[in-house]
C-alpha cells in the first residue's frame, strides 16, 4: 500500500516539473520575428494602460468643462444700475440711454446719483479744498469716439502703425462704448494729470469719497485686471454700501462684481 502511494507521489512530482518546464519555455520563447514575447506582452499591456489613461483624461477634462459650465450657470446676475460694468469686455448696447441731470453749465451726470455727487463737491469745498473741479462727467459715445480718434491720429503722426496707435490709445482712453463716461456714472477731476494725486483734493477723496458712493476706479494695483492705466483723477459712482465694501475688500469693480456673482 505504501509503495503505491510513493509511486503516486513520484508521478505527481514529475507531472509538476513537466508543467513548470513547459510554462518556462513558453514564457521565455520568442516570436517569429525574434522578439521576446514577454516584451511584446508588456508593450501591449502598457499600450492598453495608456489608452485607458487617455480615455480617463478625456473624461476628466469633459467633467472639468461641465463643472465649469455648471459653475458659470450658477453665477448670480448682478443687475444693480449703479454696478453696471463697462470695460474692454463689456460694451454698452447701442440703444443704451440714461436720464441725465446737469451738474454745472456744461456737465451732466446720472440723475439717480447726481445729488450724491453735488454733496461730495460741496462738502469738499466746506473742508477748505477749493482747487478741485469736475473736468469731465457724462460723455456721449460719439464724443468718446472723437477723443479716441484724435489720440490715435496723434500716435500715427509720431510714426506708430494704426494698430499700435489704437493699442496705446486704449491704455489712456477707453474705446467708444466701453467708457464709464458713456455710462454717466464717472467723473474726471481737474486737468486729468498725475499731479492731481499730490494735492489735498485727492487725499480728501481717498478718505471720504466712499461716504458719497464713489470709488477710485483705476488704481495701480489693479491695472492687470481693469486693463486701464492708473487714473487718480477718475472716480466712479457705485453707491455708498458698495463703495465701502469694495474698499474693505481691496477690490476693483471687476473683482467685486465677480465676488457678488459667486455669493451664495
Amino acid at each position: 500500500m505504501r509503495k503505491k502511494l510513493n509511486k503516486r507521489k513520484i508521478f505527481l512530482c514529475l507531472l509538476i516539473l513537466c508543467f513548470i518546464g513547459v510554462c518556462g519555455s513558453i514564457w521565455n520563447r520568442t516570436d517569429k520575428k525574434g522578439n521576446d514575447i514577454n516584451t511584446s506582452i508588456n508593450d501591449k499591456v502598457l499600450e492598453m494602460y495608456n489608452e485607458s489613461n487617455e480615455k480617463n483624461v478625456v473624461v476628466e477634462n469633459n467633467n472639468d468643462l461641465n463643472n465649469g459650465q455648471v459653475a458659470q450657470n450658477n453665477k448670480k446676475e448682478i443687475t444693480d444700475w449703479n454696478l453696471k460694468l463697462v470695460n474692454y469686455e463689456n460694451v454698452l448696447a447701442e440703444d443704451f440711454e440714461v436720464d441725465l441731470t446737469t451738474v454745472d453749465r456744461n456737465r451732466k451726470f446720472d440723475s439717480r446719483a447726481v445729488d450724491d455727487l453735488k454733496k461730495m463737491i460741496n462738502d469738499m469745498k466746506k473742508s477748505g479744498i477749493s482747487n478741485v473741479w469736475i473736468q469731465s462727467a457724462y460723455r456721449s459715445v460719439s464724443r468718446q469716439e472723437e477723443l479716441f480718434e484724435n489720440k490715435v491720429n496723434q500716435y500715427i503722426k509720431e510714426g506708430k502703425t494704426r494698430e499700435e496707435a489704437e493699442e496705446l490709445t486704449s491704455i489712456l482712453i477707453n474705446r467708444p462704448g466701453t467708457s464709464e463716461h458713456n455710462l454717466g456714472l464717472a467723473i474726471d477731476f481737474n486737468y486729468v494729470d498725475y499731479t492731481f494725486e499730490n494735492g489735498e483734493g485727492f487725499k480728501w477723496l481717498k478718505e471720504n469719497a466712499e461716504k458719497y458712493g464713489f470709488i477710485l476706479r483705476y488704481s495701480r494695483e489693479k491695472e492687470d485686471i481693469t486693463r486701464v492705466g492708473y487714473e487718480p483723477w477718475h472716480w466712479r459712482y457705485v453707491g455708498r454700501e458698495h463703495a465701502t465694501r469694495i474698499n474693505e475688500l481691496h477690490m476693483c469693480l471687476e473683482e467685486y462684481i465677480d465676488y457678488l456673482s459667486n455669493e451664495l
